[in-house]
């Protein structure tokens, strides 16, 4: 056996190794995490090294306590799944009519200082989030939007907007600028050039910065437990999850049904959406 030959097999085989160790470790937490909330709280008890649990076993009484009645308010997650999805996806949808223009605006328009723009834009990073959280706090007071979703949806598209448009300007400058010189000269506006020819081929990055601001806004606690803590009927499944685990009289394995009720809604829309993430990439190439 000569070496290429040798070396082709060895990294066969390794490519394969690696793949299932990622695997492994990626899902075994949530397959942990499953396991644990479909167990009785005894069982767990007498054996919580436990790694596989027959259907005998299962019980789902831990999900009917956490989406029926499993805080002092007498409000379970299925308010709180509202609340966190309202906010998300009010977060996403106006991030998105915000950052989709600018991010054109930065890689098509000729300005004084285009090239720094974006890197301004990301300043905001520089700094972390409790720093903002006290001046935030004191304006959204006298504004009076303390306490509503619609602030704390405000504070989720500050954060989202700047990295977006990084995102997306930097996924636009490799769509050939020709596509649009040939839209103008059928007629398109700007704004029709960008509806029609920019948005269908820019889909694969606009899909993957709903994800993520989509992402931010259902898992963020800090700004949610700072505006929404005296608003139980605006509370997010985040503070939910929070006063679950502080419960003393609150068993693990309802704290572990609560996590893959805040987890699964993310899992399932990637899935979901998975399609768009990859399809596409190369729509934009030129053709002679």
């Amino acid at each position: 056996m000569d070496r290429a030959t040798f070396e082709t097999r060895l990294f066969g085989v390794l490519r394969w190794v690696v793949i299932a160790v990622l695997i492994v470790v990626t899902l075994f937490p949530f397959y942990y995490m499953v396991l644990l909330s479909i167990r009785p709280i005894e069982a767990v008890l007498q054996n919580p090294g436990g790694l596989w649990a027959g259907p005998a076993e299962w019980t789902v009484s831990t999900y009917r306590e956490v989406l029926g009645s499993v805080d002092s308010g007498g409000q379970g997650f299925v308010r709180l799944i509202l609340n966190t999805f309202l906010v998300a996806a009010s977060a996403t949808i106006l991030t998105l009519l915000v950052s989709i223009p600018g991010s054109y605006a930065v890689s098509r328009l000729r300005f004084v200082g285009r090239r720094q723009v974006h890197f301004l834009f990301l300043a905001v990073y520089l700094f972390p989030a409790i720093l903002l959280a006290i001046p935030l706090f004191t304006v959204f007071t006298r504004l009076g939007l303390r306490g509503s979703l619609a602030g704390l949806v405000v504070v989720y598209i500050a954060q989202t907007i700047p990295v977006s448009i990084y995102m997306l300007r930097n996924y636009l400058s490799t769509i050939p600028e020709s596509l649009e010189e040939a839209a103008a000269v059928d007629g398109y506006t700007r704004l029709q050039t960008l509806r029609k020819v920019i948005l269908p081929l820019a889909a694969p990055a606009v899909m993957a910065n709903a994800l993520y601001v989509f992402m931010i806004a259902w898992n963020e606690y800090l700004f949610a437990l700072l505006f929404l803590v005296e608003n139980r009927q605006n509370w997010t499944v985040s503070l939910g999850l929070a006063q679950l685990a502080g419960g003393i009289e609150v068993s693990k394995t309802v704290l572990m049904a609560g996590s893959v009720v805040l987890t699964l809604p993310i899992v399932i829309i990637f899935f979901a959406t998975e399609r768009l993430l990859t399809e596409g990439l190369t729509a934009g190439a030129d053709k002679g």
